[in-house]
């Protein structure tokens, strides 16, 4: 366990020390005129502010559930969730702090060369990538060699608490499972604060600013005088730095942990009918001896490792770039070339333990989801593909068309998401059932360093682009910014699609591991089952298994709705650009139409 355990603490140590580097190179830089300083001064000052408040509130929070756990169950408890949020509550300081610096750095390096700026606003955002992946794993890491004799397999067992010395209620748990599964409460209890808090105010901050300065004062965006430019972009920040960051944060370790839980409780039922199949398309057709636990147990730290040393020379290969222009695809190619290093990284882990080649095809299969899912969001939300294009060209049309069609494509675009994760799913649970699909989705999460690096980066080039705006730069900087925050906002939607995507995975692999956990005894550790009452007549009805195809089948029937709408809205806003466009026609060819002098085509109409 020792060597195995060390491997991936070394490498999240590997990522902080990264971080730091960047974070330095990024301070390093000019950061302008007194005006962007003074202006840089006042978003990091406002962001700090909410992050600290919303800070105290969470301590507090956190100090009264860590209390609660301790009493409850046992001290171990209570100490892995404190670690969990703290370590949440760290990544997000840290990526804010970096955020805050590279701004206006940004916009001053702008007035050199697009490459520069770009080189800033991601070196920023990869502070913040990194320390996510890093904090979440060297977390993990301090965890099990903290609490270790709870994850021995000489140890494992399912224990009963019985709350408040109330028989009835009784809690069924491993130790080890429930100290891993607090330390995701923890992060999680984070991400609610931070994704919940800081997308109310940023989004509340955006309204206000513009309905007041745009509609009502007819002022440009990012205009000074406007009392509530700097809160809006103080609100980029909490939103999409901090609230992102600690989204990804929890889904990361709530990934992991699936899998390190349910190995456990297959541990634990090795020996029972099912159980013991999904052990053998493990390897381990021999059954799961304490030696090979250790394998499975630290593989997905391993494998996460694997996929941050892959980020890392992602990140590495955009920052030293030569290319000047298309940018945006460079982005893009150094999200696959991680998913891309993460898969040649997880096969040698695979080659050299004594796993089988299921596992590496149940991760390349998440692998394969979360580039699928990227692609889709910047199909539908990059400047250079088709649905962007229509969708500019029918606001000619007017607002309402604009709106109409832009919400028919935002309905639309969930198809592919989740036909990609119903896919996945359904190919993972072939290859390695239940578990299987935990592995699938620590696969997708595996190089989020590189995802969140490359989200981060679109609010620190937005920020740039209002103090560029406030600052009044040239207008050459300033389009040059527009520019990076054109790419940023394809970005922050790759982003948010792949935290979604990334999270309904995750979910389902805990949704698995929360089943088991009800079992009482060893014996009672089997594969998930529901019931179909009345289907035929037997003492205890038909069952079904809980597995992919009733998952998948699920997340597509949802889906099917708000698909279906969506090709009724767009036929709506379609036709009536075409109506609009109509309309103009006659007005302008047809003369004395507003005079009454010259009838209408109406039936043309």
């Amino acid at each position: 366990m020792s060597l195995l355990i060390v491997i991936p603490g070394v490498i999240s140590v590997l990522a902080l020390l990264s971080a730091f580097l960047f974070n330095r190179s990024v301070v390093k830089q000019a950061q302008g005129t007194a005006r962007m300083k003074e202006l840089q001064g006042y978003i990091r000052s406002g962001a700090f502010t909410f992050m600290i408040s919303e800070a105290k509130i969470m301590l507090i929070t956190m100090a009264v559930i860590g209390v609660i756990l301790w009493v409850l169950f046992f001290w171990q408890i209570a100490v892995a969730f404190w670690i969990g949020a703290l370590l949440s509550m760290a990544a997000g300081f840290i990526g804010m702090n970096a955020a805050t610096h590279a701004n206006a750095r940004t916009a001053h390096a702008a007035q050199k060369s697009f490459k520069a700026a770009l080189n800033v606003a991601f070196s920023g955002g990869s502070v913040m990538g990194l320390s996510v992946a890093g904090l979440a794993l060297v977390g993990l890491v301090v965890v099990v060699v903290m609490f270790k004799q709870w994850f021995m397999p000489e140890t494992l067992h399912i224990e009963t608490r019985y709350l408040f010395g109330v028989q009835s209620l009784g809690v069924n748990f491993i130790r080890g499972a429930l100290i891993v599964s607090a330390y995701s409460m923890g992060a999680s209890l984070v991400a609610l604060f931070d994704r919940v808090g800081g997308g109310i105010y940023t989004k509340a901050a955006d309204m206000a600013a513009d309905m007041v300065g745009k509609v009502e004062m007819n002022i440009p965006e990012d205009d000074p005088r406007n009392p509530a430019t700097i809160a809006d972009n103080v609100g980029d920040n909490v939103g999409d730095v901090g609230g992102l960051g600690a989204d990804l944060f929890e889904s990361f370790v709530g990934a992991i942990i699936s899998v390190m839980v349910m190995v456990m409780y297959i541990f634990v039922g090795r020996a029972n009918i099912g159980v013991d199949g999904l052990i053998a398309k493990l390897g381990f057709s021999a059954g799961l001896s304490p030696e090979n636990y250790w394998w499975v147990l630290v593989a997905p730290l391993l494998i996460v490792g694997g996929g941050i040393v892959a980020s890392l020379l992602a990140i590495l290969y955009i920052r030293f770039s030569r290319r000047q222009e298309g940018m945006q695809s460079v982005l893009m190619n150094g999200t696959r070339l991680a998913a891309l290093l993460t898969a040649a990284t997880t096969f040698v882990i695979i080659w050299i333990s004594p796993l089988s080649l299921h596992v590496f095809w149940q991760v390349a299969a998440g692998l394969l989801a979360g580039v699928g899912i990227g692609f889709s969001s910047e199909y539908f939300t990059s400047a250079s593909f088709k649905p962007t294009k229509e969708l500019a060209k029918m606001n000619q049309s007017g607002a309402a068309v604009g709106v109409t069609e832009g919400m028919a494509l935002g309905m639309l675009s969930t198809f592919m998401p989740v036909v990609i994760i119903a896919t996945a799913t359904i190919v993972s649970y072939q290859l390695g059932g239940l578990l299987g699909v935990a592995f699938t989705a620590m696969g997708m999460l595996s190089f989020v360093a590189m995802t969140v690096a490359v989200d981060t980066y679109g609010p620190i080039a937005d920020n740039a682009g209002g103090i560029a705006s406030m600052a009044e730069l040239p207008p050459e900087v300033r389009e040059k910014t527009d520019k990076l925050d054109s790419i940023g906002n394809t970005t922050a939607a790759i982003g948010k699609g792949f935290a979604i995507g990334s999270a309904a995975f995750a979910a389902l692999g805990l949704i698995a591991a929360y089943m088991w956990s009800a079992a009482s005894q060893a014996s009672e550790v089997l594969l998930p089952q529901l019931p179909i009452v009345g289907s035929v007549a037997t003492s205890t009805g038909s069952i079904i298994e809980m597995g992919a195809f009733v998952i998948a089948g699920l997340m597509l029937g949802a889906m099917v709705p708000y698909v279906f709408s969506a090709l009724l809205i767009r036929g709506v806003s379609r036709t009536a650009d075409i109506l609009v466009q109509e309309v103009r026609r006659q007005f302008k060819e047809i003369p004395g139409i507003l005079t009454g002098e010259g009838k209408p085509d109406y039936n043309r109409c």
